[in-house]
């Protein structure tokens, strides 16, 4: 009678730790596919295009990482951002999304010129110019998603 009991109770466990394994794997697979197309609660996508030659990509690339990527992680509202670059174009294209539009502009102008400095900076250096910004901003806006 105890073994049957032992039995039974070992069948009910292994049944609900499948059950409770399957729904940690379902809403993870949820959270994956939310974030694989884009869906975060997002409210407003900030869309901004660079000419970006094509010898500078690397270049351009390392001042981001350098200046805008740390401070945008450290922004309240910041979701996540896409770099891409186009090479018929030779453009880079940042797509930014925010929560919220509202926590995308409370951010004080004289933080972003802080940031763009800084960015311009790390630019000159990888790229050797002694001026100016390398890859200077040829499109600014916001998308919304539907």
């Amino acid at each position: 009678m105890r073994h049957g009991l032992q039995r039974r109770l070992h069948g009910w466990l292994g049944s609900a730790l499948a059950a409770a394994l399957a729904l940690v794997i379902a809403l993870g697979l949820a959270q994956a596919v939310n974030a694989a197309s884009g869906d975060y609660g997002v409210v407003v996508v900030e869309h901004l295009r660079v000419k970006v030659p094509a010898e500078a990509v690397d270049d351009w690339l390392q001042a981001e990482q350098g200046s805008w990527e740390p401070w945008l992680a450290k922004q309240p509202g910041f979701l996540d951002r896409q770099l891409l670059w186009d090479p018929e174009r030779e453009e880079g294209t940042l797509l930014i999304h925010w929560r919220s539009r509202e926590a995308w502009k409370a951010i004080p102008e004289a933080e972003i010129e802080a940031v763009q400095e800084r960015f311009e900076q790390l630019a000159r250096e990888a790229t050797g110019r002694r001026q100016g910004n390398p890859f200077p901003l040829v499109f600014e806006g916001e998308l919304l998603p539907r």
